[in-house]
């Protein structure tokens, strides 16, 4: 039985990522092996877990994947740990947008039967924190609230306050960490900044939240809390399942590198077993495709921030237009798809769409229910899929005589392209729930049929 423990909040902004990197951190940093998760489809918070175990930062994501496959692929991932941490998202019981609590924290800490760990803000207030923790640890009573972390405490008698007032709820104080300067990550337009791009900080920043988590947490305490939790009977999920392997070992190129950082650990692993080398190339650096690439990936990520350097590397861009003109498979999601249009903010790109793209002041955000629309590398018309979008970029046009996608809400589209091989869009999807994702794109490396 894996140890485990949700690291919650009751609402963004309250510390989540530090405490829950801290904690994975220090406890590998006494020896134990440590699994980490995220609830939710965020990419970016995985990439500073992995910093901290030493292990791929793994996402359960309940809308995309579907409740059914939570504890396999918890299972699948925690494989021979002593101990998982799995961060929330949002606030303790957000989720979907009117679907309930469908793939909030809440959902996910049931259907692993994982105590939680609740991290508050407590720097404007007092006697108050009382009112909160137990609003939360009442709410639902299937949701296990361990113990709460009080987070930016500004002094030992702010400490006193809270202290007095969380002691006759029930809920025992397991941890109170100050304000600290060092442990921040930083920011821009999508969260935070992607671990490839920050190396060297990324690496000081989550040794200071091991540190601070170390030092003002009752670790022992924690640790007790996560092994309480009981056996979760659950078969671990294998990527070899479904697989159905080609004749041959087609190679798949996945772009990486500091441009392309948002990829889930399972998209390799499915690909793998359906029968493909897969090969990482950084765009930002390798003139050429890996030797002998019979198919591409290209995930989301920041190349607004590298269009630049992106479009420099004319002889990589012309090689993936090259690529895409036989007729090879291509699938490309957010980031991807705007390196695959003419030209981002102006900088030209690989050309591959006859479309222009550009940073926009709007943020596009949230879960979404797709069905295909054309035939393609991916799926065949008429699937469904669940996926999520999260970019501030526009293209136009949105979709090509072929889209990609059929969407319901926020409002009914169509959006992405769909063009030879090529399968291009916003939509970023899990292929852990839809399995035969990759063993139909690894199929058609190999020179099978599509339909």
């Amino acid at each position: 039985m894996v140890a485990r423990l949700v690291i919650a909040a009751p609402s963004s902004g309250a510390g989540k990522t530090t405490v829950a990197t801290g904690l994975m951190a220090a406890f590998a940093g006494r020896g134990l092996a440590v699994s980490p998760h995220k609830v939710g489809p965020d990419y970016i918070d995985p990439g500073y877990h992995a910093l901290a175990t030493g292990r791929p930062g793994r996402n359960l994501d309940a809308y995309m994947c579907g409740t059914g496959l939570i504890a396999p692929l918890f299972e699948h991932g925690a494989r021979g740990c002593d101990l998982a941490v799995v961060e929330g998202v949002m606030g303790l019981y957000d989720g979907a947008a009117d679907q309930g609590e469908l793939a909030s924290t809440a959902q996910v800490s049931k259907l692993l039967k994982a105590p939680v760990v609740l991290v508050v803000d407590a720097s404007s207030q007092s006697r108050s924190v009382a009112a909160l923790v137990h609003g939360f640890a009442s709410w639902d009573p299937e949701v296990r609230i361990g113990g709460v972390i009080l987070n930016k405490v500004a002094t030992d008698r702010h400490e006193h306050l809270l202290r007095e007032a969380l002691g006759e709820s029930g809920v025992p104080v397991l941890g109170v960490l100050r304000r600290a300067p060092a442990v921040a990550t930083p920011s821009r337009h999508l969260g935070l900044v992607p671990v490839a791009e920050r190396q060297a900080a990324a690496v000081s920043a989550v040794a200071a939240q091991a540190e601070q988590v170390s030092a003002g947490c009752d670790m022992e305490a924690l640790l007790a809390l996560a092994r309480s939790a009981p056996e979760l009977h659950a078969e671990p999920w294998d990527a070899h399942r479904s697989a159905d392997r080609p004749g041959r070992r087609p190679v798949v190129a996945m772009a990486g590198g500091a441009a392309f950082t948002f990829s889930y650990a399972e998209h390799t692993e499915l690909l793998r077993a359906a029968g493909a080398e897969v090969v990482t190339f950084d765009p930002l650096r390798d003139e050429a495709l890996p030797e002998g690439t019979s198919g591409l990936v290209i995930g989301g990520g920041f190349p607004e921030m590298y269009g630049n350097e992106l479009s420099a590397n004319e002889p990589l861009r012309k090689a993936v237009a090259a690529l895409a003109a036989s007729g090879a498979p291509i699938a490309a999601e957010c980031a991807g798809l705007l390196y695959l249009a003419r030209s981002l903010d102006g900088t030209p790109m690989c050309g591959v769409l006859d479309a222009e793209a550009r940073m926009s002041e709007r943020l596009t955000l949230g879960y979404r229910d797709a069905v295909a629309v054309s035939d393609s590398v991916l799926a065949p018309a008429g699937a469904r899929m669940r996926g999520h979008e999260f970019h501030r970029t526009v293209i136009e046009p949105g979709a090509g005589a072929s889209a990609a996608w059929g969407l319901r809400q926020p409002e009914r589209r169509v959006e992405g392209f769909v063009q030879q091989g090529v399968h291009a869009s916003y939509v970023h999807t899990h292929w852990a729930g839809a399995p035969e994702v990759a063993a139909r794109f690894v199929e058609r490396c190999a020179g099978g049929p599509v339909a």
